[in-house]
């Protein structure tokens, strides 16, 4: 039986009080968390799939935890349980002792009720902090990153999920199939963007993570970027052209890893009698040509762009490439949670698809910007100290939340990893 997970609990004190705007982003974002998480039973909760995935029960605690550790434990608010600080800690070295992240799916308890006891817990004295308007600019701050956070783990939810249940020999789906009818295609053109000195980074008053600054220049040479991302058809045709075969496409550490983990397509393709499909969290699909492609790791990203001629751009190519386009496309408020075809022209010289659809690869390296700095304290440790062994990937995908990506944005995984949206747009001099 499915476990409906009820509804936040507000205190007398903060019903009667009107909801600040923080306020109400702080419930909006806490509800779409537990409406992601309606369609699953307790037991799809529990489970680990990876090292690189988390259960869900986990992510529903541990995007309290962070509220409970840096907005309510920093005005000294007893915690809920003191045991959940080292069950439900990340990666905060400055914060105390960790679960280690390859055993969480071994937490059976708490169990779900008392996680989502947790939440309703937070919510309450969360509820009455914004309810106060009492917030200093640094308290706001975390809250909005806190917020900023959950969005990302509403991310991880579904695509955690999707691995989930992809191993699962039935192939069950997370929300009911959805129709599919003919797409006609959209042909794929070149944007010609002059190089020189340009500006990239966060700038203006809204929110950004520290990596996404300072802001800086950049010079860029004249380049060439991909109307569109890089389709399934485009990606089968490399497939039947031996792409897997030809050890001249990959870089050398691609190669082994080509190798060892036995790849011969995306992740989630099946071959079958009548051709490939694909699993989606609607359950398996026949594989639609002219939608991005998606789940390929940086080196199958890479081994593409050479196949076709053409190259990744750098993030500070896609960044100036897109600063005339405005951010709408395929978010997961559509509900699609894959990749869809581009309907409608861009207007000219502006990027199809950059936002949302699918994250797509860059050829950076994920390195601090000239003069940053992390934020001080434990919470310093968010981006910074990742910037090693990762390639920045921009635009968000299906199951990025809308309100939750910028220009500016950099996302960042390492160089095999494949079980996010990820995609990529091709670039030439």
């Amino acid at each position: 039986m499915k476990k409906r997970l009820g509804p936040m609990a507000r205190s007398p004190a903060a019903q009667s009080r009107p909801a600040t705007p923080l306020g109400l982003e702080f419930r909006r974002v806490r509800a779409a968390t537990e409406a992601l998480a309606e369609p699953l039973s307790a037991e799809d909760c529990a489970i680990q799939s990876m090292p690189d995935a988390s259960p869900v029960k986990w992510h529903l605690a541990h995007t309290s935890w962070f509220f409970e550790t840096f907005v309510l434990g920093a005005r000294g608010i007893a915690p809920f349980d003191p045991a959940f600080r080292m069950l439900f800690n990340s990666y905060y070295e400055a914060v105390g002792e960790r679960h280690p992240r390859p055993r969480r799916g071994l937490l059976s308890r708490p169990g779900l009720d008392d996680v989502l006891a947790y939440r309703r817990h937070v919510d309450g004295a969360m509820g009455e902090l914004l309810a106060s308007d009492r917030l200093g600019p640094s308290e706001r701050r975390v809250v909005e990153l806190g917020i900023q956070h959950e969005q990302q783990h509403q991310e991880l939810i579904l695509t955690d999920v999707k691995h989930l249940l992809s191993c699962n020999p039935l192939r069950p789906a997370y929300r009911k199939p959805w129709p599919l009818t003919p797409i006609h295609g959209t042909r794929r053109h070149w944007i010609a963007i002059a190089g020189g000195v340009h500006e990239i980074g966060h700038r203006g008053s809204g929110f950004a993570f520290d990596n996404e600054g300072p802001r800086h220049r950049v010079a860029l040479e004249d380049f060439e970027i991909a109307s569109h991302p890089v389709t399934h058809g485009d990606f089968l045709a490399f497939i039947e052209d031996g792409g897997y075969r030809r050890p001249e496409l990959w870089l050398a550490t691609g190669w082994d890893t080509l190798r060892e983990r036995g790849w011969e397509a995306p992740a989630y393709w099946e071959r079958g009698d009548d051709g490939w499909h694909t699993f989606t969290l609607h359950g398996m699909a026949p594989i639609e040509a002219n939608t991005p492609v998606c789940h390929v790791s940086f080196y199958e990203a890479e081994a593409f762009a050479r196949w076709a001629g053409a190259r990744l751009p750098t993030e500070a190519e896609w960044e100036v490439a897109v600063a005339a386009t405005p951010i709408a496309g395929n978010f997961a408020e559509s509900g699609a949670l894959h990749p869809l075809a581009c309907r409608e022209a861009p207007a000219p010289g502006a990027l199809a698809q950059a936002f949302g659809d699918v994250w797509e690869w860059t050829r950076s390296d994920y390195a601090p910007y000239p003069g940053y700095r992390a934020d001080e304290g434990a919470l310093g440790e968010y981006n910074g100290k990742f910037m090693a062994n990762q390639y920045v990937l921009r635009g968000g995908s299906c199951a990025t939340p809308a309100s939750h990506i910028r220009p500016t944005y950099r996302n960042f995984f390492p160089t095999a990893a494949r079980w996010q949206f990820s995609g990529l747009r091709l670039a030439r001099p």
